[in-house]
């Protein structure tokens, strides 16, 4: 939708102006050119400036970014007024961001107004505003007073007294027929049901204009947001949680992952983060979008805005009412089956507030009750029926202030019993709720009028205003102009008396808006929960410091004493509360210049320890396995107290082994008997109504060692010493090993050597051994508690030859010259003893002669080694043994082969990279070996080929394991894609550059004339009607062809269907008809030409006989024979007729005539005498008819001798219906085996058989194989499957009649 916008620009004459549409919101262009040259544009925005609320005194910022070819001139300018002031109005250009700014430094009232960029060159021009809003200072307390009536009335009351001076107003900052963009954003967003009520406040009357441009609107902002957004669903406008956060979600998925959110509040940007900790958070969870305020304050009202990039998404306006708890809930304890009732009282009327319980919403129902009193200011909360299922907290929001309260549900101690139900509220101080209500009413009237008076004044002042010249460069009534003020008196004088006495009454009204608010709260009193005993205080700060107090409580005045301390430190009032009791509990109240305000102190006594006593019960407590181990705490705290006795976090009761000791002042544990288990966390939990605190000590309890762990791992078994190890007890009993105690036994004997004790290190070498000999050996743990079971070890051999297993390949670290590098993994079987070292043996390439490279008395230490008696350019490839006390093991398997030389240089690229072939699936390459050059790149040893598709930014190798052929074909490849290719040399010093091809790749084979291939190609072809036609073209083309199939130059009827493939192209027509006779066509054609092939398709059937034929004599001695043609001339205009002849001498007939294509024919040479009979057959390309009778001609001689007298000839008729002569069978087969079926029918003329599988004709289906042999009609299914199964039927039909008969086919697995 378009603005109507006024302009002082004018287009010249002769050039043509038409209006464009622009994919910003909000943005006007106006082409001047008929024509845009092609790569020129008109300006456009890409990023139009924002509406900004700012205070006084701050700097704003419009920021704007535009298109265009040539590049546009951009220029500010406002409606009513000028930016001329350098020192107020800077415009400025970022050329690293593209971004034009307009800043107004230190901005006032004055600067209030609606600003205009615009872009232009010489093909167009485009315009966008943006609105500037000002929070002036000086009126602070009128607008919060304003804002407070509007929330704390009734809208539908208050409404109307503002809504000339609001509508007024803001129709003054707008155009003709424009609306606030404001008012955009809010309804856009908005329900249905909210319109009415928006259109009201921003004036505006025409809805239904209103709706039809709504709806532009949005289209246009589906569109702007399709290009950053999938879907965008279920927006929940912000709303106040219970924890006195406030949010607002959406469902949203981005087509880029990587696109930006930005949020604004009043034109803004606001920064967020992650973490939910932080002010303002946005988290996104799947595909929902939760934007959170933390910690409320009225300064977070206002308009939020969420855009994607430049795209604005969701708009939500967030109105705080100025309103706060008078009375809050209070803790309420009800017996089970009563009614609870929590009660608040509002500083100002709010129709309703949210109730929250255990973080839920609660609504109006059958369980709860929420009512609100007639003024507004009491609501109530009735939760019915309690239960213990409903004690918790619960909540009551009322715009950013929230108060809990617990409910407590205590058991009926007469559940069996039922009585009446009772409500239970609040205990305390039996406040009495109407009253306070009633006082709070008093304090708004006062406001609403002193309210009412302000704007009274402020009405006033602006008839004043407006009636002088200049007052639109003045605000408020306040002229800054010399040269204006004249200009009023001047006025003045010529007007009269009324005109002076009006000029008298300006000076009291402007005093009135400003005036003097008092003393007022900085900061109120706070709740307090203090502990019983220890000091409270509550502070407030005043606006002034000169102002003097009194503190109350519960409605009496305290001052100083023992337990009071009052004092002030400038504008800040303090009250301390030293020693705190259960008595000081109460409502508090300090009061100043006739305001006040209010706060409760809770004085608790929850458990509590003293610090001593805590220190030493925190000691741990060790005591040795089968004593007793005692925790005792004193503590102080309101009674009931619970208290609970955990170990290990399960909780103690009393038992054989566990005494728990309860009183008023301490709580005792004591465990009888203590086992090693018992050890770890004692902790003492205590709770009551005001709290809980937890006390945690340490139980050890020490016991002898458990055995040392085995198996034994042997280190060295050889002739002279074992050597062996083994694991640490599991549990040490609470103090360390000091030694362990060995013994030996020689296996054979019955007698054990103590060996000693040993140092705490679970290892030991016995070097007392004899060769040959098995040992074992018991091994115990010893404590400071005792010692442990023993443990005892497997039969031990010493001296046993037990060789190292293979080490692993040797690999080539590097190689040169005179010198190869090689390092192995040592074996992983050390065959019971220590590797002493390595031996090295080298092998020429070819030879079968292993040399030593190190000794026996030179053993490798390490597992690596430098060769040196090597030959240069010589192939070695070697292989290494491990020693241990037993000798030399398994030789390792060879390395590779490396050749005695430097390190090579890497080959250069490869030279002339051709494409040789391609297909839809492989394309083939051929390459050129690469140069070598000494010492700048030697000989290549293989090759790799990498390509990639042309939208993919990686290559992808193609062989893994680098190839020595200089050809390579590329195999996997999808039909028609692009690629890239390019192949890399390798050898051994490393890769070449790759040598890429200059153009892409196409997956597509040489292009190929069109060229048709089948054998013989029919150029006629006859189908008897009823039954398929199928015509089969077989061609070769490259790329893959077009192919369209014509009939008589024109299209294919919707009965032929047409299935194409690579290499060949079919045409079939189910059940043909004699409209279906012409000439086929088919037309393939690519890019490389075309090729068409035509073959004429004649459907025809037997045709009918002639009609009647009569026999006329015009020339003595012939006959002309003349007859009706065959119906079926008309039709087949390759029809043409047979004429045969009897003569009564001969008994056979003779043909006379053939091939004749009219209904005529004179036969000659007819005797006298002789009697003479015709006989016209109809032909076409299908057969011949039945013939067609002529009369008798010429009447034969009669002999007198005797009289032969000849039977009527009567022609036998053999037409029949058809009938089946043996019908279907049924027939069951086996899953994946064929099934043949067959029947017999007969009938004349030749019955048309059709076979049909659940009443769906399978003569065209090629998986059936159908055939019928002299009336034997068969069916072959190759393959039966499930799909198979059904009811089979067959049909013959000819004129006389038709026939059916019918079969089941069951399929089994």
């Amino acid at each position: 939708m378009w603005k109507r916008a006024k302009t002082t620009d004018r287009t010249a004459s002769g050039q043509g102006t038409a209006q464009k549409r622009s994919k910003v919101p909000g943005v006007m262009i106006t082409q001047h050119v008929a024509e845009v040259p092609e790569g020129k544009t008109t300006p456009d925005f890409q990023r139009k400036p924002i509406s900004l609320t700012i205070q006084e005194g701050k700097l704003a910022v419009f920021k704007a970014v535009v298109t265009g070819e040539p590049k546009p001139e951009v220029t500010w300018k406002r409606a009513k007024g000028d930016i001329s002031d350098k020192d107020k109005f800077q415009c400025k250009y970022d050329e690293s961001s593209g971004e034009y700014t307009l800043e107004i430094r230190k901005v006032s009232g004055a600067e209030a107004d609606t600003y205009k960029c615009y872009a232009s060159n010489e093909y167009g021009k485009a315009v966008c505003t943006a609105t500037l809003n000002v929070i002036e200072v000086a009126f602070k307390k009128q607008k919060a007073m304003e804002e407070l009536e509007i929330t704390a009335t009734d809208p539908s009351e208050f409404r109307k007294m503002l809504r000339k001076s609001k509508v007024g107003e803001n129709q003054a900052k707008k155009e003709d027929g424009e609306v606030d963009e404001k008012f955009w954003d809010i309804i856009m967003n908005a329900d249905r049901k909210d319109y009415e009520r928006l259109c009201a406040e921003f004036g505006v009357k025409d809805l239904r204009l209103m709706l039809k441009k709504l709806e532009e609107k949005k289209q246009n902002r589906v569109e702007e947001q399709c290009k950053y957004v999938e879907y965008l669903r279920n927006l929940r406008h912000i709303e106040v949680k219970g924890d006195g956060s406030a949010s607002f979600e959406f469902e949203m998925e981005l087509k880029d992952a990587t696109s930006r959110i930005f949020i604004y509040k009043d034109g803004v940007m606001i920064p967020f983060d992650e973490d939910p900790t932080q002010k303002h958070s946005l988290k996104t969870v799947g595909k929902k979008v939760v934007f959170s305020i933390k910690d409320l304050m009225p300064e977070d009202a206002g308009m939020y805005q969420v855009d994607v990039e430049e795209v604005n998404l969701f708009t939500t306006e967030f109105r705080i009412p100025k309103v706060n708890f008078v009375v809050k809930i209070e803790e309420v304890k009800a017996q089970e089956r009563e009614d609870a009732l929590f009660e608040c009282v509002l500083s100002h009327p709010l129709p309703r507030i949210k109730w929250m319980g255990k973080n839920s919403m609660l609504e109006d129902g059958e369980k709860y009750n929420i009512s609100v009193s007639d003024d507004k200011l009491i609501h109530k909360l009735l939760v019915k029926d309690c239960k213990q299922l409903d004690k918790g907290i619960y909540s009551a929001v009322a715009g950013i202030k929230t108060c809990s309260a617990w409910l407590v549900v205590e058991a009926d101690s007469d559940s069996g019993k039922k009585k009446a139900r009772k409500t239970t509220s609040a205990g305390g101080a039996g406040m009495d709720l109407e009253k306070v209500a009633k006082e709070q009413q008093i304090k708004i009237r006062e406001e609403k009028d002193q309210m009412e008076t302000a704007i009274k004044a402020k009405k006033e002042a602006e008839q004043l205003i407006d009636e002088e010249p200049s007052a639109t460069d003045r605000r408020d009534g306040e002229s800054t102009d010399p040269n204006a003020q004249s200009e009023y008196n001047e006025t003045e004088d010529a007007t009269g008396f009324a005109t002076h006495s009006r000029r008298k009454r300006q000076g009291p009204l402007i005093q009135d808006l400003v005036i003097d608010p008092g003393v007022q709260f900085i900061s109120g009193l706070s709740d307090v929960n203090a502990i019983i005993g220890e000091t409270a205080e509550i502070t407030c700060k005043l606006s002034s410091e000169d102002c003097e107090g009194a503190w109350f409580r519960d409605g009496k005045k305290i001052s100083t004493d023992d337990n009071f301390i009052i004092t002030k430190e400038g504008a800040t009032h303090k009250l301390v509360i030293s020693g705190c009791k259960e008595e000081h509990s109460g409502k508090y109240r300090f009061e100043a210049d006739g305001r006040k305000t209010e706060a409760m102190i809770n004085v608790k006594d929850p458990p509590r320890f003293d610090p001593g006593d805590l220190s030493a019960f925190t000691e741990p407590v060790t005591v040795k396995v089968g004593q007793n181990a005692i925790f005792k705490l004193p503590f102080v705290g309101h009674e009931p107290m619970k208290i609970q006795w955990y170990r290990e976090g399960e909780e103690l009761l009393d038992d054989n082994n566990i005494k728990i000791e309860k009183s008023v002042s301490h709580s005792r544990l004591l465990l009888s008997k203590c086992q090693r288990k018992d050890t770890g966390e004692i902790k003492l939990k205590l709770k009551n109504e005001h709290g809980i605190t937890e006390a945690i000590s340490q139980l050890i309890v020490l016991d002898k060692p458990t055995p040392p762990l085995g198996p034994a791992e042997i280190i060295e078994s050889s002739a002279t010493c074992i050597e062996f190890k083994w694991r640490p007890p599991k549990d040490d009993g609470g103090s360390p090993v000091i030694n362990y105690i060995l013994e030996r036994q020689q296996v054979g004997r019955n007698t054990w050597k103590k060996i000693g004790e040993i140092p705490g290190v679970p290892s030991y070498r016995d070097a007392g051994v004899e060769h040959g000999r098995k040992y074992c050996y018991r091994i115990r743990a010893m404590t400071a508690e005792g010692i442990s079971d023993m443990m005892e070890t497997d039969d031990i051999q010493a001296g046993t030859l037990a060789f190292p297993g293979p080490p692993a390949p040797p690999k080539v670290v590097s190689a040169s010259d005179d010198c190869i590098n090689l390092s192995w993994a040592p074996p992983a079987n050390t065959g019971g003893s220590r590797i002493l070292g390595y031996i090295v043996e080298k092998r020429k390439k070819g030879s079968n002669l292993w040399s030593v490279v190190n000794d026996m008395d030179e053993l490798i230490k390490e597992k690596k080694y430098a060769v040196k008696d090597i030959v240069a350019g010589m192939e070695y490839e070697f292989r290494v043994t491990a020693i241990n006390v037993s000798g030399a093991g398994e030789f390792s398997n060879p390395s590779e082969f490396v050749f005695a030389r430097d390190p090579k240089k890497p080959p250069g690229k490869v030279v002339d990279l051709k494409v040789m072939e391609t297909s839809y699936t492989h394309l083939t390459l051929a390459w050129t070996k690469p140069e070598e050059k000494p010492g700048v790149q030697d000989e290549a040893k293989g090759y790799f080929v990498e390509i990639r598709q042309a939208e993919c930014a990686e290559w992808s190798r193609c062989n893994p394991s680098s190839i020595i052929m200089t050809s390579f074909s590329v195999k996997g490849l999808k039909s028609m894609d692009m690629y890239w290719v390019r192949v890399i040399a390798t050898n051994e010093g490393g890769d070449s550059a790759p040598q890429e091809l200059a153009n892409y790749v196409v997956a597509m084979p040489s292009p190929v004339r069109p060229r048709f291939t089948n054998r013989k190609m029919k150029s006629f072809m006859v189908v008897r009607a009823g039954n398929s036609v199928r015509i089969t073209v077989n061609f070769e083309a490259s790329p893959r062809p077009e192919i369209m199939w014509l009939k008589d130059n024109g299209p294919v009827t919707k009965r032929v269907t047409m299935s194409n493939s690579d290499g060949s192209s079919q045409m079939l027509i189910p059940s043909s008809e004699r409209s279906d006779s012409g000439i086929y066509s088919i037309l393939v054609k690519n890019l490389a030409g075309q090729e068409t092939y035509s073959i004429e398709v004649r459907v025809t059937d037997d045709p009918k006989p002639p009609g009647p034929i009569e026999l006329e004599e015009n020339v003595p001695g012939t006959v002309t024979v003349i007859w009706e043609p065959s119906p079926d001339e008309k039709r087949d205009d390759r029809l043409h007729y047979t004429v045969s002849k009897l003569d009564s001498t001969k008994h056979t007939w003779s043909t006379v005539a053939d091939r004749l294509f009219n209904n005529k024919f004179t036969a000659c040479n007819i005797m006298h005498g002789r009697e003479y009979h015709f006989r016209v057959y109809a032909k076409n390309d299908m057969g011949i008819s039945a013939p067609s009778e002529s009369p008798t001609w010429g009447v034969e001689k009669k002999k007198e001798k005797f009289v032969v007298s000849l039977p009527t000839k009567k022609d036998c008729d053999l037409r029949c219906a058809p009938t089946f002569i043996v019908p279907l069978k049924l027939h069951t087969a086996p899953k994946g085996y064929e099934c043949y079926m067959s029947c017999a029918v007969k009938g004349n003329p030749k019955p048309r058989i059709t076979w049909y599988r659940n009443n769906i004709s399978l003569n065209t289906n090629t998986n059936y194989y159908i055939s019928n042999t002299c009336g034997v009609c068969s069916m072959l299914i190759l393959r039966v499957g499930p799909k198979d199964m059904g009811e089979y039927s067959i049909s013959a039909e000819n004129a006389l009649g038709r026939a059916e008969c019918s079969t089941i086919l069951s399929v089994r697995e």
